[in-house]
């Protein structure tokens, strides 16, 4: 991988590690409608974006309409996820690529004002070139979002990488002609994710993003 100035990061599942709370909403919401539970395993092999794909798998969206679903997750979700913790290294990650010059960008599908209480909450925004979220909270494609900040700064797609840890991400990615790297401990199943490089710890980016070319 040729040496990179932008490093464009997800947010949930990426740094934030929000898998077991946003499993537990989903399960609570079922629940709620007496409808079937899902299991971590299960979860990990349906979770998708757009997210509508993904509550279409467990719920009958002509009987609970997804713009609910979504109000009902965000509303259970902001405040709880204050609560949880950032994944181990990633910090650390950020805080070298930066010092070294490259830039931090965060990408995410989360509505924009939530994202930003997010990343002030755990006082993160000084690593960060940008933060961009979308404007709404229905969990659907961030690749208009990234499109728009790499015309506007002129980016060239061999600078960028992408880290994510779902397919979207790379999707994202090879949309706009970024490498793609993805971490298997956040939201999609590892066996998933295995056509694109993975990572399991963030100690193993720097290898990556500076080696060599030939």
């Amino acid at each position: 991988m040729v040496k990179k100035k932008y490093i464009f990061w997800d947010f949930n599942g990426t740094i934030l590690d929000d898998l077991k709370l946003c499993h537990t909403i989903l399960n609570e919401m079922l629940e709620d409608v007496d409808r079937k539970t899902v299991t971590l395993e299960e979860y990990l092999n349906i979770f998708d974006f757009p997210v509508k794909n993904y509550y279409a798998k467990v719920y009958d969206l002509d009987e609970t309409p997804f713009e609910e679903l979504s109000k009902t997750f965000i509303s259970k979700y902001q405040p709880r996820s204050l609560n949880e913790s950032l994944h181990d290294g990633v910090l650390d990650a950020m805080f070298y690529f930066q010092s070294l010059g490259i830039k931090n960008v965060l990408l995410s599908a989360s509505e924009q004002n939530n994202l930003e209480a997010q990343v002030k909450h755990f006082q993160i925004g000084h690593y960060f070139e940008a933060v961009l979220g979308t404007d709404n909270v229905h969990g659907e494609s961030k690749i208009d979002v990234a499109k728009a900040y790499v015309k506007a700064h002129k980016i060239n797609p061999k600078d960028a990488v992408m880290i994510g840890d779902t397919l979207h991400d790379a999707e994202v990615a090879q949309t706009l002609g970024f490498d793609v790297i993805l971490y298997t401990k956040g939201h999609q199943h590892k066996d998933r994710l295995k056509t694109y490089l993975t990572i399991d710890h963030f100690y193993e980016l720097s290898r990556i993003i500076f080696k060599k070319e030939k």
